[in-house]
């Protein structure tokens, strides 16, 4: 019988390939060949344990393959087929449920965060549930969107963050023209956030980032639309905000990662009525320089934002197709499964160095 080699995360730190038998493909499901799967906090958090992980499990939410073997009904209803380059959707969606019939399909009653791409059990048949993989199943209620012509795998596997930007920088907050746009955090979603509010006719962006291993990002955070970058362990980024610009942001967005002091950070920044989104797992509890009623005074809105959602890939992968910013050029390191652990620990920040702004599991 025809296998697909996986790692499964067994538990903390505890990354094992195994085999895992292809599945038949009946009329309403498919088959993807991985070419690559981008890697994200998520990952390195579950790899390390500082977030839960549903043990044991395929990680891999970042998916970008070629269709191998596909059903006529999900060929139908995806518009793709055999040979076609999709990247797939971390949630799924019954398609039926009031949530999914509002497009909030994130809260699918069916599926939930319990279904995600890269977070479900291997013993859940088939077992390919993620694309640490050289094979990942694609359910009857998976979401597929095809990759432009041109569009390399490695390259495409940035649909996901900058689908985030998109989403967490535009939708979420209402970011329109002539806003002044704080984004805290210059990792490759931070700086998807940036691109993605140029696009939405931000008038200023600032993009934020602390110490030496946040030096290059931020060289690199004006080829992304920044107006201004700012080292916040020496530099108070809400009077450089006012110097550069006269006032405060009407969107601040946060998807800083083990910077507890960042909402803080963030509440300062945002004028009176701004709005504030919070942008993936914090990871502590801690709020240092935390003062509520700032946000009363100042009359804020808090936003939190869980995942991302296909208009936002749609408009991610039109950009990306478009090359108007060099996302290509980014510091990036690409492993094949055998180097899946090195790789997961270096963008953990556990190596030699500065991690790599990109990581791209290439199996």
């Amino acid at each position: 019988m025809a296998s697909a080699r996986a790692l499964v995360l067994e538990a903390t730190r505890k990354l094992v390939a195994i085999e895992l038998p292809l599945p038949d493909i009946g009329s309403d499901d498919g088959l993807l060949r991985v070419e690559a799967c981008g890697l994200c906090g998520t990952d390195h958090e579950l790899y390390t344990g500082h977030l839960p992980g549903p043990h044991p499990f395929v990680p891999g939410h970042e998916t970008v393959g070629v269709i191998e073997q596909i059903g006529p009904e999900a060929s139908h209803r995806w518009g793709v087929d055999v040979g076609d380059r999709v990247a797939v959707e971390v949630f799924l969606s019954c398609r039926e449920c009031e949530p999914c019939r509002a497009g909030e399909y994130r809260r699918c009653v069916k599926h939930g965060l319990g279904h995600m791409y890269g977070s479900v059990r291997v013993d859940v048949s088939p077992g390919l549930w993620g694309g640490y993989a050289t094979y990942q199943y694609l359910a009857p209620d998976s979401m597929l969107l095809k990759i432009p012509d041109g569009l390399d795998p490695v390259q495409a596997t940035v649909f996901n963050p900058l689908g985030a930007g998109f989403r967490w920088g535009v939708t979420v907050p209402g970011t329109s023209d002539g806003d002044a746009v704080a984004v805290l955090g210059p990792g490759i979603r931070g700086l998807s956030c940036a691109a993605a509010a140029k696009e939405a006719g931000a008038r200023f962006v600032m993009v934020t980032g602390v110490g030496p291993n946040d030096d290059e990002r931020l060289r690199r955070a004006s080829s992304f639309g920044a107006d201004l970058t700012v080292d916040v362990g020496t530099t108070d980024p809400a009077q450089a905000l006012k110097n550069a610009t006269g006032g405060l942001a009407d969107v601040v967005v946060d998807v800083t990662a083990k910077a507890p002091a960042a909402l803080a950070q963030a509440i300062s920044l945002a004028r009176p009525g701004g709005t504030i989104v919070m942008a993936g797992t914090r990871g502590s509890a801690e709020t240092p320089g935390f003062w509520p009623d700032l946000i009363v005074y100042k009359e804020l809105r808090i936003v939190g934002a869980l995942g991302v959602d296909t208009a936002a890939y749609g408009q991610a992968l039109d950009l990306l197709a478009s090359r108007k910013y060099p996302f290509e050029d980014l510091p990036r390191q690409t492993a094949s499964l055998d180097g899946a652990d090195e790789l997961i620990r270096t963008m953990a920040g556990e190596g030699a160095g500065p991690p790599p702004v990109h990581g791209v599991l290439v199996p």
